[in-house]
Parts: structure tokens; sequence; C-alpha cells
């Protein structure tokens, strides 16, 4: 799945990567190095890096006589997305099932609790529970992904799972919604500890169209996959002023 590095979580790729999952740089917007250099404080260069290899994770395209552009994506883009991600992530959860170490259940156990740390509270969430969600969540499959030992799976998957669609969904879901997501996890879980891969295989199938679905109503009301990154202004962290461009 594309991700960041340790050592790269406040550099240029990072806070690039950030604006584009939380919707400061939108579907189909153009992406022009001097400006975010500006933003960023930074050098030309390592903003032109930052998008050669967010090309490569699929998050950017380069359009003639445009230049770097954030990729957009159709209804029917979006429903081939999550069909394909079920699929594979379903195998993922069957043969994590299958390998999965004790080390491994640990670290689901632990994304499940960030998890539930992340939702608590009411009313809308700030930028940074949706933060912690996402990163909850995202340990939550990429161990998955892990125990499962299946090194091409985990390349196909890195092409599949959108990682802007996956933070609007979250972004998109109520209280019950997230709770539900959660549920999942824990079912998960007990059938991965359970080495019942045929259970976790449908337990993530289902998972998955939980949130093509949300995605997919959000979709619909709005006319456009930009429209999805309309809406509930995030209210954000302490401290942390929105992004201009």
């Amino acid at each position: 799945m594309a991700g960041t590095s340790k050592d790269d979580r406040t550099g240029p790729y990072e806070q690039i990567y950030r604006r584009i999952i939380e919707g400061v740089y939108r579907p189909g917007e153009r992406l022009i190095e001097q400006r975010i250099a500006e933003e960023l404080a930074v050098s030309r260069t390592p903003v032109r890096e930052a998008l050669v290899r967010l090309e490569g994770a699929g998050l950017v395209v380069n359009a003639r006589h445009k230049g770097a552009m954030v990729r957009t994506l159709t209804r029917e883009d979006i429903v081939d997305l999550y069909e394909l991600r079920g699929v594979l992530e379903a195998l993922a959860a069957k043969r994590a099932a299958e390998r999965a170490g004790a080390d491994e259940l640990a670290r689901l156990d632990e994304a499940i609790g960030d998890f539930d740390e992340a939702v608590m509270g009411s009313g809308p969430m700030s930028i940074d529970q949706l933060r912690a969600t996402n990163a909850a969540n995202r340990q939550f499959h990429e161990t998955v992904l892990t125990a499962a030992r299946h090194p091409l799976l985990g390349q196909l998957l890195s092409v599949t799972v959108d990682a802007p669609l996956v933070f609007q969904a979250f972004r998109r879901f109520d209280r019950s919604q997230s709770e539900r997501s959660n549920l999942f996890h824990r079912l998960l879980r007990q059938a991965i500890g359970e080495h019942d891969g045929e259970r976790a295989a449908r337990l993530m199938t289902e998972h998955i169209d939980q949130g093509r679905d949300v995605l997919l109503a959000g979709y619909d009301r709005a006319g456009s996959v930009d429209g999805l990154f309309d809406g509930q202004e995030l209210i954000p962290a302490q401290g942390e002023a929105g992004a201009t461009h």
C-alpha cells in the first residue's frame, strides 16, 4: 500500500502526500513545483523528486501540456478499484490466517485499540482524530498483508488501495459506521487468530465493501469525485493553520 517511511514523515514527500490524502490538493488540480516549494519553504528539487515518487504511487499523473496533477477518478474507477481491492485483501486475509505469528497478532490488537481511541468522543472528528483513525486502519491492513507473506500481493495492493478515497471514507463515516468498521477488524483478528482463512476472506470482502458503499453514496450526492472532498469542514489540529494554494 502506498505509504511513507519513518524518516520521511516531515519531508516534502510526506507533506505533499498528506495534502493529497486530505484533499488540500484536490483531484485534477495542477501541482506547480514553484508554488509548492514556497508553501513548504524548500527548493524545487525535493518537490520535483517527491512528485515523481507520488506518480509512482499512483496519486499523481503527468498530463500533456499541463504537468503534474492530482489523479482524478470516475465512479466506474471507484467501483473497479474497490472490486479489485476486495479480491486482493480477501486473499491477504486468508493467507494471514494460515501464516500469522504472535507478533503480527499483537500488532493487529494494537491497531484495533488505536482505532477505538481515535474515534472516541461525540460530534465531528477533528483532523487529528481522522489522521489517527486513518493511521490505525492502515496499520491493521498492512499487518494483515505482512502476515500473508506474499510479496507480489503487496505490490499489487500498493497501486490498488487509493489512500485519498480511504481518508474521505473515514471523513464521511458517522460514529456507528466507524464502530462497525472496527468491529470488522475485531472479527478479522479473531478469524486470523483461529486460522480460519475462509471466514477471514469473507469478512475482509464485506469490510472493503462497506467503505466502497459510503464513497459511492457520497459520489452520487456530489456528482463527482472532487465533490467527495467537499462538505463539512474538518476541525483543525491544535496549532495548525490551514494550507493555502
